[in-house]
């Protein structure tokens, strides 16, 4: 691609699922009428269990009525991907980008961002690898340590990657993670003999790697971005 290619980037700290998925909402719209530029949000969710479109609710593993007690809330979503769990210390990020603009198609698009979490853990001399066939997400190994699950509607991309940095791992105990089973899940403080540091910087790390891997030269940064 010629020329400055920028992307947006909304720093929103913890959100509640419901108000970002009303954002990424009305974000992609904007970006399909043209009245802005790519723009990636990165933000944490407090816990929460999301289920895929083809709604496979039976991998979870608790009575809905149980997941209060735990202190989880359940939402359904329209994107692609079996059900999985977003919590603190998990790094997402949720890209509302125009694939047209940039020449990617679905297939290249999932591979740059599976790249993406890879490069990351590379930072800290953890080798990750995107999953063999059917097993979505990226791995250490038999361990999954990040989450894909993405939609893209007219050429707009939303939702997007959840990168485990030292989430509770416990809360994936109740689910069947992405309908894989037999599979465990592990974080990068799990995986690493460094010690990181906070996670907003590892969180910055991410979109480092998110920009340099989409060919981003131009980040303008909404640091007091609210949703």
């Amino acid at each position: 691609m010629r020329g400055l290619r920028s992307l947006e980037v909304w720093k929103l700290g913890v959100v509640n699922y419901i108000d970002a998925l009303k954002l990424q909402e009305k974000l992609a719209l904007d970006r399909k009428l043209h009245r802005r530029c790519d723009t990636l949000l990165s933000l944490q969710h407090p816990p929460t269990y999301t289920v895929g479109k083809r709604q496979t609710v039976h991998n979870l593993l608790i009575p809905q009525s149980e997941l209060e007690k735990i202190g989880a809330e359940l939402h359904y979503t329209q994107r692609g991907g079996d059900i999985t769990f977003h919590g603190p210390h998990q790094a997402i990020l949720y890209p509302i980008i125009s694939l047209r603009d940039i020449g990617l198609g679905a297939r290249s698009f999932v591979e740059k961002i599976e790249s993406t979490m890879i490069e990351l853990a590379a930072m800290y001399d953890v080798k990750a690898c995107p999953g063999q066939s059917g097993e979505t997400g990226v791995w250490v190994g038999e361990r999954k340590i990040g989450a894909i699950g993405v939609r893209i509607s007219s050429g707009i991309t939303s939702h997007g990657m959840a990168f485990n940095i030292d989430p509770d791992l416990s809360y994936f105990r109740h689910i069947v993670p992405c309908g894989i089973a037999d599979k465990e899940v592990t974080s990068l403080r799990r995986e690493t003999n460094v010690v990181l540091p906070e996670g907003e910087i590892v969180q910055e790390q991410l979109i480092s790697c998110f920009a340099r891997i989409f060919g981003y030269s131009n980040l303008i940064w909404k640091e007091d971005a609210s949703v």
